[in-house]
């Protein structure tokens, strides 16, 4: 089994080490999407460092969508990233994929396409053309993500815990409203804005810009938890948690959770229900935690 954490920083990566998390998910921009924070080489090679010392892994985002600015810069970027070394990296865009190929570096890569990872086929493709696993949609079924695994001899990740990207845009669009508007607002993630659904008054979609552009989260994190058993006993083994709304030591403390619970479903002890409990009352009081699409039927989702 193989639990991912996101790490923002050298100090929070040790401290999820210290939690028996079993690898390490960073990146910088401009190359990964969505991050907790954005890491500088430096750091992230530290981080690697650190990982290896203990004999976990680190997985280093190039999941962006580039353009030929990002493309010109990624050689040298992929070139340190192999000299750390880190354990592989997360890339979806062909072109990324092409320039790893083509400098021939000792550097794995797990394919991770967003959305557009929805089949057994196409995940099949990328691992005939090299790639160590792939990334499953955040939209997919528990149904669909069952079949897929069975027919694969490499992992799929699962998002186990965390908020969903429910849209990315690479334009500023927080940064063109306010222009529009005459404001003189922050756009960042700590600026700690919402976008709210006029029918659902309760709701709250958090919204950021970045480097990378605009980023809208899902209104509730996702938890699987009361599903672990399901995706234990399917081969489903590769758990991602995210913190990328989270930060600190409250998202070590859920990994630690994560990792607990593993342990109990290797010596077949694990109860759903305590489980459950205990996330819910770590969980920040204005994320909601569900399911996403994991539990629906996939004729149901559109």
């Amino acid at each position: 089994m193989n639990i991912i954490a996101t790490a923002e920083s050298p100090e929070q990566a040790a401290a999820l080490l210290d939690a028996g998390v079993d690898t390490l998910h960073v990146g910088g921009h401009p190359f990964g999407l969505c991050l907790p924070k954005p890491l500088g080489p430096d750091e992230i090679e530290k981080i690697a460092r650190m990982a290896h010392s203990c004999g976990k892994k680190i997985t280093v985002a190039c999941n962006s969508l580039m353009h030929n600015e990002q493309m010109d810069r990624l050689p040298t970027y992929l070139s340190r990233l192999a000299e750390m070394p880190v354990d592989a990296i997360t890339a979806g865009d062909p072109g990324a994929i092409f320039i790893l190929e083509e400098l021939g570096l000792p550097l794995p890569y797990i394919y991770d396409a967003g959305t557009l990872v929805t089949s057994a086929e196409q995940i099949a493709f990328w691992l005939n053309r090299g790639a160590a696993g792939s990334v499953a949609a955040r939209e997919l079924t528990l149904t669909e993500l069952k079949e897929i695994q069975s027919r694969l001899d490499k992992p799929v990740e699962v998002l186990v815990y965390g908020p969903t990207c429910i849209h990315q845009s690479g334009r500023p669009l927080l940064t063109n409203y306010y222009r529009y508007a005459g404001l003189a607002e922050r756009a960042d993630k700590d600026r700690g804005l919402y976008l709210r659904d006029p029918k659902n008054p309760d709701s709250q979609y958090p919204i950021y810009e970045d480097e990378n552009g605009t980023h809208i989260f899902s209104t509730e994190d996702l938890s699987l938890m009361s599903c672990l058993q399901e995706l234990y006993d399917n081969g489903l083994h590769t758990w991602k948690l995210d913190g990328v709304l989270l930060h600190g030591p409250a998202f070590v403390k859920i990994a630690e959770l994560f990792v607990e619970a593993k342990k109990a479903l290797e010596s077949d002890s694990y109860m759903a229900a305590g489980f459950c409990n205990r996330l819910r009352a770590l969980q920040p009081e204005t994320r909601p935690l569900g399911t996403g699409f994991y539990l629906k039927n996939p004729q149901d989702v559109n």
